[in-house]
């Protein structure tokens, strides 16, 4: 057995060891880049001040210095060309660069290819924006909240509800942009929209304003927004389902709880670090 184990560590000293191929070395010597001469130690403090950099860069010697422009040799456009002859004038003005004997009399006709307009553009929603997800909203009169998609309109705008029983927030459109998308989802496979939810359901009937009388600058006061009927109607709708979709989860309580409560910030709390 000793006789053995003698012969194989005989066997891996005389082996000859791995070497790096050339092509490798050369790619790992490109890849290796150090720091640079100055850099921040942190809160805005650099390793060298400016007088120092100055020093090291050597700027001194190029201070004053002025370099002289090369200017390029202008190529003559004529030239004087000698005529036989003795009526002939002897010389002539001759073009270089001789212009074109044709010219079209009208411009080709260029195909112009149709424009769409930017309510016909293809719209794009992030992969983590599926319907039944838990959303809070970061901008407008119900910021902080934390609702329910339920649909991505064909003008790239998302379909949420809060449920209005819970946190009071109705049925809305809402930009991707001013939205955070949780892990926390809801299966709402089940759930039917009313139908005619659509980009134009949410689309008001604005009036002309009537022209200014005297007297009637501060009388006139805007009217406040009131849902109809039918909005009305469909947010209870919608709303019923929501929630049986919440009772019917497992942690139903803790949803009830998570939908209703304001999402904030506290001191030494950075939306970039958290996992939502």
């Amino acid at each position: 057995m000793a006789d053995i184990v003698q012969e194989i560590a005989a066997a891996a000293m005389s082996s000859p060891s791995p070497t790096k191929s050339p092509r490798k070395a050369v790619k790992d010597k490109n890849t290796k880049r150090g720091k640079p001469r100055n850099y921040d130690l942190g809160n805005g403090v650099y390793r060298f001040s400016r007088t120092r950099m100055y020093h090291k860069k050597a700027l001194y010697k190029f201070v004053g210095k002025k370099t002289e422009k090369k200017v390029k040799p202008v190529k003559p456009k004529t030239i004087e060309k000698k005529i036989g002859g003795e009526k002939n004038g002897e010389t002539r003005i001759v073009l270089l660069k001789k212009r074109r004997n044709y010219y079209p009399t009208a411009d080709k006709i260029k195909p112009h290819h149709s424009k769409k307009c930017f309510s016909q553009h293809k719209r794009y929603t992030r992969s983590s924006l599926t319907p039944g997800t838990i959303c809070i909203l970061l901008a407008g009169p119900h910021k902080g909240k934390r609702v329910v998609l339920l649909k991505v309109f064909a003008s790239g705008l998302l379909l949420v509800t809060g449920p209005f029983k819970i946190n009071a927030c109705p049925l809305r459109r809402v930009s991707q942009n001013f939205v955070i998308a949780t892990r926390t989802k809801l299966d709402i496979s089940g759930v039917k929209l009313p139908e005619g939810i659509s980009d134009k359901y949410f689309k008001r009937n604005r009036q002309k304003r009537p022209k200014k009388a005297e007297g009637d600058i501060f009388k006139a006061k805007k009217e406040a927004y009131k849902p109809s009927e039918q909005r009305k109607a469909d947010q209870l709708l919608v709303d019923k389902q929501i929630i049986g979709v919440i009772r019917k989860h497992p942690e139903k309580k803790h949803l009830f709880t998570y939908l209703s409560a304001m999402f904030g910030l506290r001191s030494s709390q950075y939306p970039h670090r958290m996992k939502f």
